[in-house]
């Protein structure tokens, strides 16, 4: 056999190890569930490393692994903006919101976000209840059709499988193991996903800078190819042809607006009901002052190896390397950086680590593909068909009803993911997802920051807030830049172009919420118990 058939060979043992895993990992949780509460919060009896562990690796994607890191590669150190803001995010959930949020919905009984919001506002018309879901259920399948994408992609750089053949793989594997043993499961892959995630992108960084020279040789040669690598402006944006102009970079308002877009990506964390439905299920209070500890550190650690690994390929390797001599391609860095990650693997490792590599790709992936289920199958099922419309179904009834549910959501992100690889294959998976995640972000979070902060927040206010920030996604995605282009902005476009979406959205929510709940006398009436509530005594 050939050196290449053997490797392989071993790249495929080690792929094989990580879903046999997976699939044991299913099999094992699925034992453990008894009811609803099991399929959505684990029975609320979590511990600290579980959530942490299962938070951070849910939060991420394939959005950390290879669009990260081709933002590393791109921009170099002003990628880091991306990690400051991810802590902040992070550290801030976990410090000032998850112990309010654990005690409220404790209280009010709740095993899902939606059950909460409508506790928390006292909205007996379920209205509420359905702009949350119905949220989820457009914006999860766009998130989870991104990572099917990646899933494609992951398989094509690593092993030169087909991409739709990688999409259909991968698919396949999350969804035997979710519908089996629903949020345990998950929270159990997300464990070992993220465990691995997290010594691969602590070791690559590592080897590619002993490859590279060391850091005089690293910084030496960024600089060469353009000194702006090394500033927290970045790089000037690229011209018509894709290509960069070394040395054209500066704070300008492009690089202002670039940077408030990158630390933006952290509110994401602040009520994103994917992450904070982990708060749920952790079995008490007294387990989130050590968990902070744990999803802080693996936020610093990985986000920050994820950023090094872009940088290290940009001085190991030129664009064109990383396009294989795709002739019909311009070897620029928009077409090239989200394979870095991939192509540093295959030169600087052994086969069968190489494949512990895709498996971490794939870790990435799935992780978040199996919580965005989790949560719009909830959102379906028990926030939807069992609250609104069936409120005697049995437990076995609503489980039953999960899994076909997750199956549908599933086959509908399966098939956008495959619409991505047949219309638009050379987009970049770090803005694709973004574009899923600022969805979600801005719908929920504004609402889930004063609920927790602010009594007079009320179910009105909550709900302008929530179609607010949803609506403003595709608006400053599509309709804001056209304005502009149609009254000759040109440079206005570029400007939102950096900001992106996220952060106008959330402001457009957080202000809406405030200024309809302060003029809702009625609703101001309904909420007056909601300042007890908040004052809740916490756990010992």
């Amino acid at each position: 056999m050939t050196p290449e058939t053997i490797g392989m060979i071993w790249k495929t043992v080690a792929v094989a190890l990580y879903v046999g895993t997976l699939v044991v990992i299913g099999y094992l949780a699925s034992r453990k569930m008894n009811d609803i509460r099991d399929y959505f919060a684990s029975g609320k009896r979590l511990g600290f490393i579980n959530v942490a562990f299962s938070s951070r690796a849910t939060g991420e994607s394939a959005w950390l692994l290879l669009g990260l890191t081709g933002a590393g590669y791109a921009f170099g150190v002003h990628a880091f903006w991306i990690v400051i803001g991810e802590i902040i995010g992070v550290a801030g959930a976990w410090l000032f919101m998850a112990k309010r949020f654990k005690r409220l919905t404790d209280s009010y009984d709740s095993i899902t976000v939606p059950d909460y919001l409508e506790s928390r506002f006292r909205d007996s018309g379920h209205t509420l209840r359905l702009i949350a879901a119905g949220s989820l259920m457009v914006f999860v399948p766009i998130y989870a059709s991104a990572q099917v994408f990646a899933a494609g992609g992951a398989f094509n750089d690593f092993l030169n499988w087909n991409h739709y053949l990688g999409a259909t793989f991968g698919f396949a594997i999350v969804l035997l193991y979710i519908t089996q043993g629903g949020f345990t499961a998950v929270v159990w892959s997300d464990v070992f996903q993220g465990s691995l995630m997290l010594l691969g992108l602590v070791v690559l960084p590592v080897v590619g800078l002993l490859e590279v020279g060391g850091i005089t040789n690293l910084l030496d040669t960024i600089r060469s190819i353009n000194p702006d690598l090394l500033t927290l402006h970045g790089p000037a944006p690229a011209d018509a042809d894709g290509v960069e102009q070394p040395g054209a970079g500066g704070w300008t308002p492009t690089a202002v607006f670039s940077t408030l877009g990158f630390i933006a990506i952290g509110v994401g964390f602040l009520g994103s009901p994917q992450v904070f439905v982990r708060f749920i299920s952790i079995k008490s209070e007294r387990e989130i002052n050590k968990g902070t500890v744990v999803a802080v550190a693996w936020t610093t650690l990985a986000l920050s190896g994820a950023v090094c690994i872009g940088i290290l390929g940009r001085a190991l390797y030129a664009p064109a390397d990383l396009l294989q001599g795709a002739a019909e391609i311009a070897p620029t860095v928009a077409n090239a950086k989200d394979g870095i990650l991939p192509h540093m693997a295959e030169k600087l490792m052994p086969a069968f680590v190489t494949g512990l590599f895709i498996a971490m790709v794939l870790s990435a992936i799935m992780s978040t593909i199996d919580s965005l289920l989790v949560v719009a199958s909830s959102a379906g099922v028990r926030d939807y068909w069992q609250k609104t419309r069936h409120p005697d179904m049995t437990d076995q009834q609503l489980v039953s009803t999960s899994r076909k549910v997750t199956v549908v959501l599933a086959l509908i992100a399966y098939a956008m993911g495959m619409g991505i690889l047949v219309y638009d294959k050379d987009q970049g998976v770090f803005w694709t997802i973004i574009f899923g995640w600022s969805g979600i972000a801005a719908t929920f979070c504004p609402t889930i920051i004063l609920s927790l902060f602010w009594s007079k927040l009320t179910a009105r206010g909550a709900k302008s807030a929530m179609v607010s920030g949803f609506l403003g996604v595709p608006i400053f995605k599509f309709g804001v830049p056209h304005l502009f282009a149609l009254i000759g902005r040109d440079e206005w476009v570029g400007y939102l172009g950096a900001l992106d979406v996220l952060l106008p959205s959330f402001a457009i929510g957080f202000v809406v919420a405030i200024v309809v709940s302060l003029t809702d006398t009625q609703g101001q009436q309904r909420v007056a118990g909601a300042l007890d509530d908040l004052k809740g005594r916490a756990d010992p």
